[in-house]
């Protein structure tokens, strides 16, 4: 586990971070601009916590912002170093876990009839907003892929994630008894 005795080191200053293993590349490098947006996705995670869901919500998101922290771990360390670091990786438990929670969530709020605009109560917003920043997250780690190998269950886990987040976020409005906001294709 890392420990931190300073928070600043100045080796940054050039314009370059390190990755897991200790290479330096460039702070816009596309691996780190992934696992970046996933440290985004997850404080936003915690804004909507910290602003109030309902228990059931607060409870697997805290599991799900560890698991951020795998996702961050997974993604900083290229696939060749991963053998030799052992870093925490996202693993087929993680995604199936999301599908089971997709299919709970689903279960209590229904078939969608229409789609709903982000919003609602101020939680399913931060939800909403949390899933917007998941998907640029996934969007960025298939970018990444494309150019080298990351860790087998990162797409699936992202793209789990933001689905998952979109059904709390109709949990949440249905739990508050919020109507969700529809979209109007006639307005």
């Amino acid at each position: 586990m890392p420990r931190l005795t300073k928070l600043y080191t100045r080796k940054g200053d050039d314009g370059t971070t390190a990755l897991g293993g200790g290479k330096r590349v460039p702070k816009d490098d596309l691996r780190v601009q992934a696992y970046g947006t996933v440290d985004e996705l997850n404080a936003v995670i915690g804004m909507a916590l910290a602003h109030g869901l309902c228990q059931r919500l607060a409870q697997e998101l805290a599991s799900i912002q560890n698991e951020l922290f795998h996702l961050g771990s997974d993604l900083s360390f290229p696939e060749a170093e991963k053998e030799k670091f052992r870093p925490p990786r996202i693993e087929a438990r993680h995604v199936e876990k999301l599908e089971r929670l997709i299919d709970e969530f689903n279960q209590i709020t229904g078939p969608l009839k229409n789609f709903i605009l982000p919003g609602g109560s101020p939680g399913a917003a931060h939800l909403h907003l949390a899933r917007t920043v998941c998907r640029r997250a996934e969007r960025e780690v298939c970018a990444l892929s494309r150019q080298e190998a990351v860790g087998a269950h990162v797409i699936p886990y992202l793209n789990r994630l933001s689905d998952a987040l979109f059904s709390m976020a109709r949990y949440e409005n249905h739990q508050l008894g919020v109507a969700e906001p529809l979209w109007d294709p006639e307005k």
